[in-house]
């Protein structure tokens, strides 16, 4: 079978790979790149364990083929992080114990982050909204909601001068 060559970024680093035209843009970040932070969890779209942000929009990978990913810009839960410098989302789910077994971690704040940048001062009833793709069993999603808030009033308190 040929292969399609793509051209991505990935955490501001560009690649250019041979991939299959069916194969998803999930195990390319996982298999071909190493990027283990995004999880593999229903393969359907149902469980948001696999979001990713492409554009700055949040999107789940195991639904998107690789080569609709070219020639965009993609962030993962890797990119986020400056060096060893958490993100304020990061650091508020550290501090509000939002993170149980840490499974659906990623994609939660990967989709905080897509929300995030579109909408700095979202409403309690948006954060839960957003996250509505987003499956989690074991924290009952009012730390995780608790955490975003308080990761969006530190955010907007970096560029409120």
């Amino acid at each position: 079978m040929a292969k399609v060559k793509i051209g991505i970024s990935v955490n501001g680093k560009c690649y250019e790979l041979d991939v299959e035209f069916y194969e998803t843009l999930l195990n390319v970040l996982r298999n071909k790149l190493g990027l283990t932070g995004t999880k593999f969890g229903c393969g359907k779209g149902e469980c948001g364990a696999c979001t990713v942000n492409i554009n700055g929009e949040a999107i789940l990978s195991c639904l998107t083929l690789a080569v609709q990913a070219d020639g965009k810009e993609i962030l993962t839960i890797e990119g986020l992080q400056n060096g060893t410098k958490l993100h304020p989302l990061q650091e508020a789910f550290v501090k509000h114990s939002a993170i149980q077994c840490g499974y659906c971690t990623p994609g939660v704040i990967m989709a905080a982050k897509a929300l995030l940048d579109c909408d700095p001062k979202p409403s309690e009833e948006t954060v839960r909204k957003a996250l509505a793709n987003n499956l989690c069993r074991c924290t009952g999603y009012d730390k995780p909601v608790k955490a975003i808030l308080e990761a969006a009033k530190t955010m907007r308190g970096k560029h409120e001068k």
